[in-house]
């Protein structure tokens, strides 16, 4: 009995063994494929002028992180067929009377210096705060995941390529021009620091708020600040106009004579749910009226938006409220920074 219990252990060793081989193998073979990416990227980041003694100490650091692979492969796709849920439920839970408060409370504490960056800008304190807390919840939470791991492993995967190997590189760049690699943690799809900029966006559009030379958007609130109005203003931020307004749509609007006839190229299932522009004196005399105390010039162009369908709360939204949707196309959104906004100035 003891020799056979000896023969029957040995065979279900030899079984364990033979099933571990191919997986083995297998990581063993993804690993070396993993390694032979990041040659090919070593080369590319040669060529666009990362120092070879920086490749060296990153490159060989980065392993693998399937993790990351998971969280990109669950993102909704986002049917051009599915139904669009409704904002009311949404602004319930991003708009609270605790976000509009620790909001209120940042835009005190930093008040003295966004006077400065919208007198330079043009762009409002109040949305700056509000693209804050929506980002990062006021700099409190801002990612855990390694950047340049995550990075490498996502462009690796290849599904997104030409999404994250360029952001592999930007992050390389960031490395070589001085900054630690110990600071670079964010999101798994590679946003960093309070504003969660991405690498190739830090490289453009980073603002040095604070006076010291160095663009601090990870440790520094003015920093940070002044990076969030920066990018405003190359999207085209106009200085002094509003982002939108609420308003109340009456029942005898033809709304198909209003549809827009443009079909959007750039994120279809938010800008395909915009009318044609026109102006704010035209929609009054459509019986489209401010339904708050906030009003638009009457030359002032806006799109009517009816987020959750005809009889409910609708927006007529300006050229500046394009600008909150280059930081994140999500008309969901934009109308959440916007009416944060308005909830921190009031």
């Amino acid at each position: 009995m003891r020799i056979m219990t000896t023969i029957a252990c040995s065979a279900l060793a030899l079984v364990s063994i033979s099933a571990a081989a191919p997986m083995q193998e297998a990581s063993a073979q993804a690993n070396s494929s993993f390694e032979s990416y990041l040659q090919e990227v070593r080369e590319k980041a040669l060529r666009q002028g990362v120092r070879a003694q920086t490749l060296d100490k990153v490159l060989p650091g980065l392993t693998y992180n399937p993790r990351v692979v998971s969280l990109d492969q669950s993102q909704p796709g986002g049917s051009p067929n599915s139904a669009i849920p409704p904002f009311a439920p949404y602004q319930q839970r991003h708009i609270t009377p605790a976000r509009i408060e620790q909001g209120k409370a940042a835009y005190r504490r930093l008040i003295a210096k966004l006077i400065d960056v919208e007198r330079e800008t043009g762009v409002p304190g109040p949305i700056i705060m509000a693209i804050y807390g929506k980002e990062t919840n006021y700099g409190s939470y801002t990612g855990d995941f390694d950047i340049p791991r995550s990075l490498a492993t996502l462009a690796y995967e290849g599904r997104r390529r030409a999404l994250f190997e360029p952001e592999l590189l930007a992050v390389l760049k960031l490395i070589d021009n001085g900054v630690p690699q110990s600071v670079l943690k964010g999101s798994w799809a590679g946003a960093m620091g309070k504003p969660q900029f991405l690498p190739s966006v830090y490289l453009r559009l980073a603002k040095d708020g604070s006076g010291d030379g160095y663009a601090d958007i990870w440790g520094s609130e003015y920093d940070a600040v002044a990076s969030i109005a920066n990018y405003f203003v190359h999207s085209g931020w106009r200085r002094g106009e509003p982002w939108g307004i609420a308003v109340n749509v009456p029942s005898s609007l033809d709304r198909a004579a209003v549809e827009s006839k443009i079909v959007p190229t750039r994120c279809p299932r938010v800008f395909g749910r915009h009318s044609q522009w026109k102006s704010m004196k035209e929609w009054r005399a459509l019986g489209v009226v401010p339904a708050t105390g906030k009003n638009l010039e009457d030359g002032t162009m806006a799109t009517l938006l009816e987020p959750d369908g005809a009889g409910n709360r609708a927006y007529l939204l300006t050229g500046n409220y394009r600008v909150i949707l280059d930081y994140n196309c999500s008309n969901f959104y934009g109308l959440a920074v916007g009416l944060l906004a308005d909830e921190i100035r009031s």
